[in-house]
């Protein structure tokens, strides 16, 4: 069973503004402009978003990552329409690679509290993973964004995510396999429903698949793939499969209330800053399931 005012008081303790603005919105507060304002503490003034809004770039620079954030945050506050969602459109645009793809990460001047692989990140080559992240995020804005739908960045990184999704041929990076998925189940584009079923021959019959060079118990789950049960994506696992990955998800709240995530943070404050992130996560899953 799951504890609801633990986690309210969990994310009351630990939780950053905006994930406890997020969470507002779970329990049914009229927090909508709250947590569009909580993201201007993130923005800056090019249009793109920063300074830790991924819990493991901390730097101040502006990065696709932060982009992916900001688009979830403001899709969370659907139907208010922010301004500052085209304007982030703008900013991907100018820093979109010739091909229509983003680069996982730009340069930073300060790595302090970053994880390797943004570090390490080429700003030269496109991503998929990232660049599918950013917009599958960008569609769900979209659908009550009208200036966002109509965009010609979000058109370019479309296309791009399903020509590379469609070259995919062996089985590639889980975590490109989650984001890939991802963005077919929210973008609308008949091109979707066969490549979700292309993409579904690389699902083991569990749905769990470890993440190759991350933590020790690292892995991507079912919930990964397909979190809500509206998305076409869901019909690749078996409904027993999803009944026991929520009740893995729901038995996952710790005595202090909160979620934890198995991959590795590279600061004290993201560990935290992941827990909170985590929580309104898990929480919205399990609602949105029938689990609360």
């Amino acid at each position: 069973m799951v504890n609801v005012s633990a986690a309210i008081s969990f994310m009351a303790a630990h939780g950053r503004v905006l994930d406890r603005r997020r969470l507002q919105l779970f329990l049914g507060q009229d927090a909508r402009a709250s947590v569009v304002a909580a993201l201007d503490g993130y923005r800056n003034t090019d249009g793109g978003y920063g300074w830790g809004m991924e819990p493991d770039l901390r730097a101040p620079e502006s990065q696709p990552a932060g982009a992916l954030h900001a688009f979830e945050a403001l899709g969370d506050a659907a139907p208010l329409v922010s301004p500052h969602a085209v304007r982030l459109c703008d900013w991907l645009a100018s820093v979109t690679l010739p091909d229509g793809g983003l680069p996982f990460a730009l340069p930073v001047a300060d790595p302090a509290g970053l994880a390797p692989f943004w570090a390490e990140a080429d700003p030269a080559t496109s991503s998929l993973q990232i660049t599918a992240y950013v917009a599958g995020q960008a569609h769900r804005v979209a659908r009550h964004d009208a200036a966002v739908a109509a965009h010609p960045w979000l058109a370019r990184a479309t296309r791009h995510c399903l020509d590379a999704i469609a070259a995919i041929e062996e089985e590639p990076f889980s975590l490109v396999l989650v984001v890939s998925l991802g963005f077919l189940d929210v973008v609308p584009d008949p091109e979707a429903a066969d490549l979700i079923e292309r993409l579904g021959r690389f699902l083991p019959a569990d749905g769990v698949l470890r993440v190759a060079g991350g933590a020790e118990d690292e892995a991507v789950r079912p919930l990964d793939f397909a979190p809500y049960p509206e998305g076409p994506v869901r019909a690749l696992f078996a409904p027993d499969v999803v009944a026991a990955d929520l009740r893995r998800l729901a038995d996952g709240q710790q005595k202090d209330g909160g979620w934890t995530v198995d991959f590795e943070s590279y600061s004290p404050a993201a560990a935290l800053e992941w827990r909170g992130y985590q929580t309104v996560r898990a929480l919205t899953i399990l609602r949105r399931n029938g689990m609360i």
